[in-house]
């Protein structure tokens, strides 16, 4: 981890994790962390986090993620005369054409695709820009919801209304997508927010390796209940657990104070505030004509004249530096201009019996799998979370039971795979 993204750590806690699963002979799944190298830097473009979810035979799905994790961050850091939501939208039509142009140039990675989602953290809010059917959600407090929306066949067809909920799900496939970067030269890219942040709000991007097998509130519980680098790890043991049937990757984020970066380079409150915007030349000509008037009619001897042209001219100066405040605000506030519908799908995600059980079950399946199998693994540990969990249930306390079957249900996953997990995997970051 570079040293300079560490400036955030008393205020921004994430966590990334990619798995194979349990079905696919490579990882198709991709993710980039590029957190501000300065406050400076975060008051220009924030920090920004992707999720990209490839497609195509051999290798080309892989290659098309890894292209589409690459050159978002890096094309978004370098459009810096572009504000955050231009350049976030470009930065995804230039990795679109350059994943086109490699499956044109060549045969075995001809119609390659992937889905990208990308979180920008702004001074101004949340933005998500989102092509495919990787998701992002926010939680706030027990509440979870889904910014994105599905491009998928399954949620088109919803969209229109004509048909109920089971059916649909009997009759189209949830994992065919109906918008991806790389198969045609030109892509449509759905912008969200910007989005109030609170102190607090954690957000998570991930690919249907996760949604597809673990549901809103049981995603929402696990960030509840975990903080970020053991509740990625706790989302994907569930998403294995119910099969794996793909690729894995989720990217926690917890906001956990006010974003201003620990250094003494910090910029003091002068620095920070959003600067004016520069004046229009009109301004100039409306403050300079009657200006001039007043010094013509007042050489001539005019002065009632020269006194109603410099009241106009003052009435310009006022008028100008109005607007340009309200302009400013209207930049900085959140709410001015939000782009997109969401939130498309909220679930209330604290945790109560029913989550509670659900968990449990896991872990006791676990519990007896250990056993019959024979898996040379210390359950000591687990038994006594799983005894911890017991009692919280039993109190009433949700919360912690949820906590104690997730650390019991992790541990045996781990000691399954021989090792601790993989540092390598656990936290990528960069700096914009």
């Amino acid at each position: 981890m570079d040293s300079q993204v560490s400036i955030w750590d008393h205020c921004l806690q994430h966590a990334a994790r990619t798995d194979i699963g349990l079905r696919r002979a490579n990882n198709q799944d991709s993710y980039s962390v590029a957190l501000a190298g300065s406050a400076e830097l975060f008051q220009q473009k924030g920090h920004l986090f992707v999720v990209a979810d490839g497609m195509g035979a051999h290798a080309a799905g892989e290659l098309a993620s890894r292209i589409a994790t690459d050159v978002v961050p890096l094309t978004y850091q370098k459009l810096a005369d572009r504000t955050p939501p231009d350049a976030l939208v470009q930065a995804i039509f230039e990795a679109n054409s350059q994943i086109h142009a490699r499956g044109q140039g060549e045969p075995e990675f001809k119609g390659m695709g992937t889905t990208c989602t990308a979180l920008a953290l702004l001074p101004q809010g949340a933005l998500v820009a989102h092509v495919g059917d990787s998701r992002a959600y926010r939680l706030r407090g027990t509440r979870i919801e889904q910014l994105t929306f599905d491009h998928s066949l399954l949620w088109e067809v919803r969209r229109t209304g004509q048909f109920g909920e089971e059916p649909l799900a009997g009759l189209i496939g949830k994992n065919i997508i109906t918008r991806s970067l790389g198969p045609n030269p030109s892509v449509s890219v759905d912008l969200e927010g910007p989005l109030p942040i609170e102190v607090g709000d954690i957000f998570l991007l991930c690919s249907d390796g996760l949604s597809g097998q673990v549901k809103d509130d049981e995603i929402g519980a696990v960030l509840l209940s975990l903080p970020p680098n053991e509740a990625a790890d706790a989302l994907v043991d569930l998403a294995k657990l119910r099969g794996g049937p793909d690729n894995i990757t989720v990217i926690v984020v917890k906001v956990t104070a006010p974003q201003v970066a620990n250094t003494a380079t910090v910029a003091g409150p002068e620095e920070q505030t959003r600067p004016l915007p520069p004046v229009n030349p009109m301004v100039w000509v409306l403050l300079g004509v009657p200006f001039l008037g007043a010094v013509f009619f007042a050489a001539l001897g005019f002065f009632v004249e020269a006194a109603a042209c410099l009241v106009l001219t003052v009435a310009a100066a006022l008028g100008s530096m109005l607007y340009r405040q309200h302009q400013r605000q209207a930049s900085s506030d959140p709410t001015s201009v939000v782009l997109g519908r969401g939130p498309y799908a909220s679930a209330d995600c604290a945790p109560n019996q029913s989550i509670v059980d659900r968990f449990r079950d896991i872990a006791e399946q676990l519990r007896l799998g250990a056993a019959s199998e024979h898996w040379p693994v210390d359950t000591a540990r687990f038994e006594e979370y799983c005894r911890q969990a017991s009692a919280a249930e039993k109190a009433g306390n949700y919360t912690e039971a949820v906590r104690g079957y997730l650390r019991a249900i992790r541990l045996l996953m781990t000691q399954l795979k021989g090792r601790q997990p993989d540092v390598s995997t656990e936290r990528k970051d960069s700096v914009l």
